[in-house]
Formats: structure tokens, sequence, C-alpha cells
């Protein structure tokens, strides 16, 4: 597996997505969080929650369906909450280099869209 610490990249080597088309899918994931992503919460080391407007579920369900496709490590799933809707991502033990790469990134865009 190889992410780039530097650069908060999360796409490990054992994705599938063609790597012409990852910085895409990086962008739109930066594009959910920057404007929806509330908080990120982290449960558990391979467990990461991120709430996001409920008016975003489309994207936000779309984006983990084309992720898990090609990165079946993940796990996504969805639940409706007061806070807001909660997209969990989980990882197995051996892709927590990953996650946290995920949630950092995460972190930074909803740095970034002042919330």
């Amino acid at each position: 597996m190889t992410i780039t610490p530097a650069h908060n990249d999360w796409v490990p080597s054992s994705c599938t997505l063609p790597t012409v088309e990852q910085p895409i899918r990086v962008a739109k994931f930066d594009h959910l969080f920057t404007t929806a992503a509330r908080v990120v919460r982290r449960p558990a080391p391979g467990r990461l929650e991120v709430v996001v407007d409920p008016a975003a579920e489309t994207l936000a369900r779309e984006l983990a369906g084309r992720e898990s496709s090609c990165c079946s490590f993940f796990t996504f799933e969805f639940t409706s909450t007061t806070q807001g809707l909660v997209m969990s991502v989980s990882v197995p033990p051996t892709y927590t280099e990953v996650l946290d790469a995920f949630a950092a990134r995460t972190e930074s865009a909803i740095a970034a869209g002042g919330r």
C-alpha cells in the first residue's frame, strides 16, 4: 500500500480506480467535505464518522458507492440523526493508515470550509 502523507493522500495502491481518475475522485470528496461536512469523529481506529448536511445525502451516497466499488476495503454506512446525516467509514485493521489519511483530509476540508 502506498500513501503519500505529505499531501494527505488517502488513495492506496490497492485502489482499482484508474490513476488518472483518482485526483478527480479526491476532489469530489474534498468538495463534499468542504461544503457539507460539519463534524468528524473517530470512535475507533478503524471507524470514522463524518456528520454532513442532509441536503448532501445524494452526493455522499454516490461517492461512497463509487469509492467502495474501487476500494472494496471501505465500508460506508449512513444514519440520519438530529446532528445531520452521519456517514460512517470503516476499514479493516490493515487499512487504518488509509483511514488516518482520509480523516486528516476530511478535517482539513472542514477547516477550509469555515466550519
